[in-house]
């Protein structure tokens, strides 16, 4: 093993619920050969990570899959990697060779469904399995790109990957429903790609000024109906791509709403709850042509693109980066993220625990 100077112990950030999140010692994860063990630079707060009905079943657990950082121990054999090559890695990797991966369906593969990191980014160090190595998990971070960027890429390629899905092309007209980080990014990549106009709809006022400042055309109070408003702005005719990135069941279906002859409806987000949804069958898809999506995870192929796009600067991620915590502050960070209000991506740095 070829390594830099480790510390003894590993300090992590269990979850047990989204009010018990404790900090605990282990032993530095071993790795093995083509593995790399990574010094966590940045480790973002997904929205999926607050959602207990989906993380609760299986805590303990050590969560955290929006990681970049440093190399600081090679396993043994060959590597495309250096000790202190600064990464970004995906905690998911297809195998590249299903009839799913063939068919550009990577994020339907078993191997992504069971792959992980070790034991989860909210931790001082991380093992990266060979598995993600060799099958486009990692990728390496140019000198321009921060650690905060960096971190952003697997929730860019996941939102680049769902506006694929939904059809998303120049001069569409875009609503986004939720402002949350996740629809921000949609705004941002729905605006490189050129759309014609993107609006956004939140009940936060907060949120909706961060929209406006990132180049929301309009914004729209998600606590009044907004079908009624968006097309109003738009001569009475809906929106050609409608995202749903909250998982609130009334906006779930007002995107039925407000979706345009031949449009789509992106569902990035899953619901709160299994509450039935009704779906006016006949006069939005057989009449309407409408189409239904919904989108999960990113390929090897995604987070290249995100990470292009961040290296030359076509979207830029600073605004959306509102709070960055030591590690012994994670459970701070939740809280934060479930208030919802001022922050958006809560970004956990390990390193801030030893200034």
């Amino acid at each position: 093993m070829i390594a830099m100077r480790l510390p003894t112990h590993n300090r992590v950030a269990v979850y047990y619920s989204n009010s018990d999140i404790r900090i605990e010692t282990r032993a530095v994860p071993r790795i093995g050969p083509g593995e790399l063990l990574l010094e966590v630079t940045a480790s973002g707060i997904c929205g999926s990570d607050i959602m207990e009905w989906y993380r609760r079943p299986r805590a303990p657990i050590v969560l955290g899959h929006e990681v970049s950082g440093r190399v600081v121990a090679l396993g043994e054999g060959p590597s495309p990697f250096q000790v202190g090559d600064r990464v970004v890695v995906s905690h998911h990797v297809p195998c590249l060779e299903c009839r799913y991966c063939r068919s550009n369906r990577e994020t339907a593969c078993d191997l992504l469904h069971r792959t992980a990191l070790d034991p989860g980014g909210f931790a001082g160090l991380v093992r990266v399995p060979i598995t993600n190595v060799e099958r486009g998990g990692v990728l390496r971070v140019p000198d321009q790109v921060s650690d905060d960027a960096a971190s952003m890429v697997e929730p860019l390629a996941c939102v680049l990957r769902g506006q694929d899905r939904a059809g998303v092309r120049a001069d569409d007209t875009v609503l986004v429903l939720g402002a949350g980080v996740s629809g921000c990014l949609h705004l941002l990549a729905a605006r490189q790609r050129g759309a014609a106009s993107v609006f956004v709809a939140d009940p936060l006022p907060e949120r909706l000024r961060t929209a406006q400042q990132l180049g929301a055309a309009h914004v729209f109070d998600a606590r009044q109906p907004v079908g009624p408003a968006v097309r109003a702005t738009l001569g009475g005719r809906g929106v050609d791509r409608v995202i749903v990135c909250t998982g609130a069941t009334q906006a779930v279906a007002e995107a039925l709403t407000v979706v345009d002859r031949g449009g789509s409806v992106l569902y990035f987000a899953p619901l709160q709850s299994d509450d039935p949804l009704s779906i006016p069958f006949n006069a939005l898809f057989w009449q309407h042509q409408a189409a239904l999506v919904s989108s999960y995870g990113a390929a090897p192929a995604d987070l290249a693109r995100a990470l292009a796009l961040i290296a030359e600067c076509r979207v830029d991620l600073k605004p959306l980066v509102t709070h960055r915590l030591p590690l012994q502050e994670t459970q701070r960070g939740f809280a934060l993220m479930l208030e919802a209000r001022d922050s958006l991506k809560v970004i956990i740095d390990p390193r801030l625990d030893n200034e």
